[in-house]
């Protein structure tokens, strides 16, 4: 089994370490005795969607947030074909929000993006740090992690997340849904390593990309040493507030 990781712009869209959620779904596949090739695509670069079986940009400031915006746009047919012959896509942090209509900007300027969805984003001054309890139809147990968003993203119909407990949704109040999904793109405001904080997600992943490309599955998915213990340790504090 052999699979392609493509990382968009790890060089400018990795503000909070989101480099360790290829880190570990690399980990994950190699424990299953799959061969993983991690490709990098940076602002200059033609980005390689035709080989690329799974996709992902982390989060970057509101600066990069457009310089990938702007490195990606003349590629969007390219990561849409890809798309729909079955890559698997993962946006997290503010890159979600270049999966929609538009950002407009805290000064008010617009900027058009990938639209592939309808939903719109729009920046303001103020940022909110927060930490995340939260729960998904896909995903058993609680999805935990942070954010640190200075927008509200408007019209989204199919999110990721169904309820936040703790932190913040899409349009930016609690106990309301988070991130958005769609076939095989998945995406959410939380930021830094999603997949290490939640193994559930990881797991997810996997099993997604295999019934895609119609692997067989061991009977249980590989566990990394700690992973599920420090999970416990988080919902445990989160749940304590």
């Amino acid at each position: 089994m052999e699979l392609t990781i493509l990382h968009l712009y790890p060089d400018c869209m990795s503000l909070y370490g989101e480099y360790a959620n290829v880190a570990v779904l690399r980990r994950h596949l190699e424990a299953m005795g799959v061969s993983v090739t991690v490709d990098t695509a940076l602002f200059e670069d033609t980005p390689d969607f035709a080989h690329a079986d799974f996709i992902y940009m982390g989060a970057g400031t509101e600066r990069t947030q457009k310089a990938a915006l702007t490195a990606l746009l003349p590629h969007k047919e390219a990561l849409r074909a890809a798309i729909d012959r079955g890559a698997v896509v993962l946006f997290t942090g503010n890159a979600m929000e270049l999966l929609g209509a538009s950002v407009t900007d805290a000064a008010g300027r617009v900027w058009p993006c990938l639209a592939f969805a309808g939903f719109t984003t729009e920046e303001h001054d103020g940022r909110e740090p927060v930490d995340v309890l939260a729960c998904s139809d896909l995903l058993p147990g609680w999805v935990v992690g942070f954010m640190n968003k200075c927008s509200e993203t408007h019209g989204v119909d199919t999110p990721l997340i169904q309820h936040v407990e703790q932190g913040v949704g899409n349009e930016g109040n609690a106990a309301e849904p988070e991130g958005y999904v769609s076939g095989n793109v998945f995406a959410t405001h939380l930021t830094g390593p999603v997949l290490v904080k939640n193994p559930d997600f990881v797991d997810f992943l996997i099993k997604r990309i295999a019934s895609l490309r119609e692997w067989a599955l061991p009977e249980a998915l590989p566990v990394l040493p700690y992973e599920r213990e420090a999970h416990a340790v988080t919902l445990k504090e989160l749940t304590a507030r």
